[in-house]
């Protein structure tokens, strides 16, 4: 019973999320299982520019350290918030939001060649976080049923428990910085006076992810046909059964 229901749980996932959160738990279990080790996954530009190890451009978000508290933690959040994205400010729009995915995880790794940074997945969690918050400002929040906040304190609230946890505070502010950029291009820039739209979504990656394939059962309505209604057909059906 309990495997149906997450079997059921995972099917109904939207896709990105899906994929992401389902990486983010085989990267980890190969690690736990010692199929890889964390040297091979962390992000050090001079093993990718020097000896080609581009998987490391990847990897670096994957990894979330060995199950344990931290871990869990992590990827509630990366799945919860990825997926309340996926499902609404971005919903219909899956082309979209694999470019937020791209474009947060070029920043990031921009940042990292200048800052001490190995492994990025969990502030690209925060940066997830971070655009949700802004997105959603009236919503409130019940942090462990021991702070309540509207949403955008959020990600400062995960900060300050990053640093109970011993975690480096740059990490989180990485994923703040890089959330506060695209959500200025996305969301506040275009609507000033004089603003235009700067991220643009390409037009083969919509084709490729936002398929939009024809129902053959589909019976389009009246007025979707060429020609739209056939008023004179139905004046003529009028006249036929007055007749008759």
């Amino acid at each position: 019973m309990a495997y149906q229901t997450f079997r059921n749980e995972y099917i109904n996932m939207p896709p990105v999320t899906r994929a992401y959160t389902t990486a983010c738990v085989i990267t980890t279990l190969a690690v736990q299982l010692e199929l890889a080790s964390p040297f091979q996954l962390y992000f050090n530009p001079i093993l990718i520019l020097k000896q080609g190890q581009v998987w490391r451009l990847v990897t670096t978000f994957l990894f979330f350290g060995v199950f344990g508290f931290n871990f869990f933690f992590n990827m509630i959040f990366t799945y919860k918030y990825c997926r309340m994205l996926e499902e609404g400010s971005f919903r219909n729009r899956t082309a979209d939001f694999v470019m937020m995915f791209l474009f947060g995880a070029t920043c990031m790794i921009i940042f990292a060649f200048f800052v001490n940074l190995l492994f990025l997945g969990q502030a690209f969690t925060i940066m997830l976080v971070y655009v949700w918050a802004r997105r959603n400002p009236y919503v409130r929040i019940n942090f462990f049923g021991l702070l309540n906040f509207q949403a955008p304190y959020m990600p400062w609230v995960l900060l300050g428990f990053s640093l109970l946890l011993g975690n480096a505070v740059y990490v989180d502010l990485t994923g703040i910085a890089v959330g506060h950029i695209y959500f200025f291009m996305e969301d506040v820039f275009p609507n000033q006076q004089g603003g235009f739209k700067i991220l643009k979504t390409p037009m083969f990656l919509k084709m490729l992810v936002d398929p939009h394939p024809e129902d053959a059962d589909y019976a389009p309505l009246p007025e979707e046909r060429p020609g739209g209604f056939e008023w004179g057909n139905r004046q003529n059906r009028n006249e036929n059964q007055e007749n008759d």
